[in-house]
Formats: C-alpha cells, sequence, structure tokens
C-alpha cells in the first residue's frame, strides 16, 4: 500500500512576538488580537454626535445653513450621519448600516466597518457604533413664519382698468405653467395680486413669467431688515412692482399720430381683437391689423376710451361685404386681417326695434354677421369721451358706432348645459373673489365662444355634470368592496377638455 504524504505549505508558520501563538507571518508578526489591544484605528474618530430636527417642518440640519427632509434609517439619514462623523478621511469605510433603536428615543446609531494601515503595513478592520443624539432646533424659515416674518420677496401684479378678465387669463396661464408653485401665499387685492415668495431666485422667476406673457412693466426696490457689523451680512426684503398695461380686450383705444404713422398708417381708433405679450390692434373701418409691444407702448402710452362695461345691444338690419377690388390702398400701408371681412352694414339699437333710426357703419365682422344677428358694439357719436388723442381727432371722419363683437343670445342656455370648469389660484381667503362676479361669466362665455383662446389654458370637467345615473340592484346584492370610491379631487386632476371634446360637452 502506499501513502501520500501532506503537501507540505508553501511559508512556514511563525510565532506572534507578544502571545506566542502561531499564526501566519504578517509584518508585524503579530496576531489579529494582540493588534487590537495595542493598535486602534478608531481613536480618532468620535463615537457620539448630535443632530438637529425642526420639529415644524422636519427637517435636519446639513451643515452649514441647508435643511433637508429625511426618514429614519433611511439612505439619505445615512448620509447625513456620516457627515456628521469627523475623522473617517483617514480611514477606509467597508461598510455602515442602523443599529435598531426606539423611534422616540431621540437616538440613532450607526453600525460603521472601518479598515486602516498599521504597523508594518499591515491592514487592521475594526468594527463600531457611532450614537447620534437628536435635538431640536427651529429652522430659519420655521422662524420667520412664526415670527410673521415669512415672506422676502413681493410680487405685486396691478392693472388699472375696470374689468378683470386680464386676471382671469393671467390665473389660468398661471395653473397651466404651474408658476405659482414655489410661493408662500397669494393674496387678492382691490386691483390686483400679491404673491409672497421665501428667495429673491423664485421671484425673479414669477417676473419673467409675467412679462413673457403679457405686457407690461416692473420696478424693483428692497428694504433694509437687519444688518450684521461684524460679519459685513445685509437683510432685505424684495418688492418687484409689475404693472400690466391699463388696456383689456375688446375695448375701443385712440392711437397718437406719431404712433399711427409708426404702425403703418392705421387709423387712431382701433379695437383690442386679442391680448398676448403683444396687444394686437384692428382698425374697423379698413380691416388693417398691428402689434404694439411692451417697449411700443410705454414710449406712446394710450387708454380704454370705451370699456367692455359701454357696450349697446344692436341688431342687424343689412349688410354688404366689401370685395378686395372695392378696398383702398395707400402706400406704405400696414398688414390686414385674412380673417376678417370688412362690410357694409346697417343697424339698429335692440331698444328701438320698430323705428327709423337706422345707423350706418362699416365693420370688420362682415365674416360672422347677416342680417337679424346681435351685435355689440360703442356709440361713439354718443358718449362723452375724455382723452386728449381723441379731442384732436377731426370728429367729421368718425363713425357714430363701432361694433365690437357678434353677441350669442343662447348664453343663458349654455349656462345651465356647462358641463365644464376652471380651476382658481390657492388664495389666502376662503372664498374665490372672482367666481360671483359678471366679468367671470362673461370671462367664461368668451371661452366657448373662441377657440383660439381656449387652447391656451387647461378645461376641466365638471363631476357633478357627469354623474352616472343610479343603476337598479337587488335588496340582497351588497356593493362590490373591491371597487374604491373615487373623491372630487381625484377626478379633476387630469380630466383636462380640449377642442375636439367641446362639442361633445354640449351634446
Amino acid at each position: 500500500m502506499e501513502y501520500i504524504s501532506p503537501a507540505e505549505s508553501s511559508s512556514a508558520n511563525v510565532l506572534c512576538c507578544s502571545c506566542g501563538d502561531v499564526i501566519e507571518p504578517n509584518p508585524a508578526y503579530m496576531c489579529a488580537a494582540c493588534l487590537r489591544s495595542r493598535v486602534d484605528i478608531t481613536a480618532d474618530i468620535p463615537k457620539q454626535a448630535t443632530l438637529y430636527f425642526c420639529r415644524g417642518c422636519e427637517r435636519y440640519l446639513k451643515p452649514p445653513n441647508e435643511w433637508v427632509a429625511c426618514a429614519l434609517e433611511s439612505r439619505e439619514m445615512l448620509s447625513l450621519c456620516l457627515g456628521r462623523v469627523k475623522g473617517l478621511n483617514r480611514v477606509k469605510l467597508v461598510d455602515a448600516g442602523f443599529v435598531w433603536t426606539e423611534p422616540h428615543s431621540r437616538r440613532v446609531k450607526v453600525k460603521l466597518t472601518v479598515q486602516g494601515e498599521v504597523i508594518g503595513a499591515t491592514i487592521l478592520q475594526q468594527v463600531f457604533v457611532v450614537e447620534f443624539t437628536i435635538n431640536h432646533q427651529m429652522c430659519s424659515d420655521c422662524h420667520r413664519s412664526e415670527a410673521q416674518d415669512f415672506w422676502r420677496c413681493l410680487v405685486q401684479v396691478r392693472q388699472k382698468a375696470n374689468s378683470k378678465k386680464t386676471f382671469y387669463y393671467l390665473e389660468q396661464l398661471i395653473l397651466k405653467h404651474k408658476a405659482h408653485e414655489n410661493t408662500l401665499g397669494i393674496k387678492p387685492v382691490h386691483d390686483g395680486l400679491d404673491f409672497f415668495f421665501a428667495t429673491e431666485q423664485h421671484a425673479r422667476k414669477m417676473v419673467s413669467f409675467l412679462t413673457a406673457v403679457l405686457p407690461c412693466r416692473t420696478e424693483t426696490s428692497k428694504k433694509l431688515q437687519s444688518h450684521d457689523m461684524h460679519s459685513n451680512i445685509y437683510s432685505y426684503k424684495f418688492t418687484y412692482s409689475v404693472e400690466i398695461v391699463p388696456v383689456t380686450r375688446d375695448s375701443l383705444v385712440c392711437l397718437s399720430r406719431s404712433l399711427c404713422n409708426q404702425l403703418g398708417g392705421i387709423s387712431p381708433l382701433c379695437l383690442i381683437y386679442k391680448y398676448t405679450a403683444h396687444i394686437h390692434l384692428i382698425d374697423p373701418s379698413t380691416g388693417q391689423i398691428a402689434e404694439i409691444d411692451n417697449t411700443s407702448y410705454w414710449r406712446n402710452p394710450f387708454n380704454n376710451i370705451c370699456d367692455s362695461r359701454r357696450l349697446v345691444e344692436y341688431v342687424v338690419m343689412d349688410i354688404e361685404v366689401i370685395r378686395d377690388k372695392d378696398k383702398k390702398y395707400f402706400p406704405g400701408m400696414g398688414a390686414t386681417s385674412h380673417k376678417h371681412a370688412l362690410a357694409d352694414v346697417w343697424v339698429i339699437k335692440a331698444s328701438e326695434i320698430g323705428s327709423d333710426n337706422t345707423i350706418f357703419t362699416r365693420t370688420h365682422l362682415g365674416h360672422v354677421l347677416k342680417p337679424g344677428d346681435s351685435v355689440l358694439g360703442y356709440a361713439v357719436g354718443e358718449s362723452n369721451i375724455n382723452d386728449a388723442n381723441f379731442n384732436k381727432l377731426n370728429t367729421d371722419g368718425v363713425a357714430d358706432v363701432i361694433l365690437v363683437k357678434k353677441m350669442y343670445t343662447d348664453r343663458a342656455a349654455r349656462k345651465k348645459r356647462r358641463k365644464w370648469q376652471l380651476k382658481h389660484l390657492p388664495l389666502e381667503e376662503d372664498a374665490h373673489p372672482y367666481t360671483e362676479e359678471k366679468d367671470y361669466e362673461e370671462f367664461l362665455a368668451e371661452l366657448e365662444e373662441e377657440p383660439a383662446t381656449r387652447q391656451q389654458i387647461n378645461i376641466y370637467k365638471d363631476p357633478l355634470k357627469f354623474k352616472q345615473p343610479p343603476i337598479a340592484v337587488d335588496a340582497d346584492d351588497q356593493a362590490d368592496p373591491s371597487v374604491p370610491d373615487i373623491t372630487l379631487e381625484e377626478m379633476l386632476d387630469d380630466l383636462t377638455i380640449d377642442d375636439a371634446d367641446m362639442a361633445e360637452v354640449y351634446e
């Protein structure tokens, strides 16, 4: 029988120089127990630390002055704790994890495994626990809130006009683009809105949005709140004043002679037919259109001489569309509208039907009017207009009636059949200041009549109008518990109406 001798180890074992145990050779010639007893690689790492927690907003302090929200035993909490341990840069971190503690104990324990180089380039690995004590401290945001000094920047949006349709349109644009996400509060005032922000950066973002969607001008002011002389730190409160141009849609304006020449010789009396970042004007007598930007308006400002509150109802008796070959053009004339049609029209006041007080005028609504229709217009010949530019005009060339838009007599019926609604900004007051006003109902009616304006905002289905009829069931049947109930808020989240669905809503 043959015997196989065991293979000899490639390296001979040695004795530990401290305790004499047989070990594999290493540069220190010591066993692991003797190395741990003589060398501690975690000696310079503190085993206790402090975390600061704000009970108002439930956030933790991340030095120097950042507050972060993180749950217990989460990855964010572990990163925050490791950042508070000093001396970890001297060793190599191998593993880290939480040790379970009572949630109400205000203690967080983290178990760390580190490696370090000791005597003779020997790598030693140790495991230890760092205990964090949670102390309460109020953050700067909660402190300002408690002191009623929680905002740093204020954006004041104002418009000096009788109608509030511009603010209804602006409100829907803010909701669509979510420009109000960083606001601390929104407060309605008599002639506008106030937006409060915590940082100047968020306020400037709101101002940039307002100047991009509406013609307006801004002014900035700041007020010193406090000053630290030792560290040279100043604390200011900033206020941005945003003034929207004081002209509204469907209003009649009178331009100065110099501005008319800049716009291609357009007539001084014009109507505002569209409202975007520019002011869109149309001459009802020639169909000429023009756009005025923000800079041009404030160089040559003008006001409403007739607004929507002074509209008068007329009835079309006869109408004759003017052909293109009969239109008059002159050198240097600006662009004309291809969506409107010039027409000679004979109208009479709705309150004077049956009399012979027929009025002749020229209008740009020849594409929508026909005999028997109702139309809204301004009785310029009977109005007392106090305007510097209007007083310089020759009254012989001013029409007695300027028609603005067609009047749809089914507005009351459409209001009852309306199956859609709009969302509103989260204001400080419980009741919304716009929903009970006449201008708001006119704004909703205009959205139904004008698809171009409706495309720029979000419209939501009214769940109260879309309720399903009750289903007859037997008395022994029970409701299915697997079908969850749907709340009103959940129904309004994604139920937007586009132009294709508007006809379906009124079926």
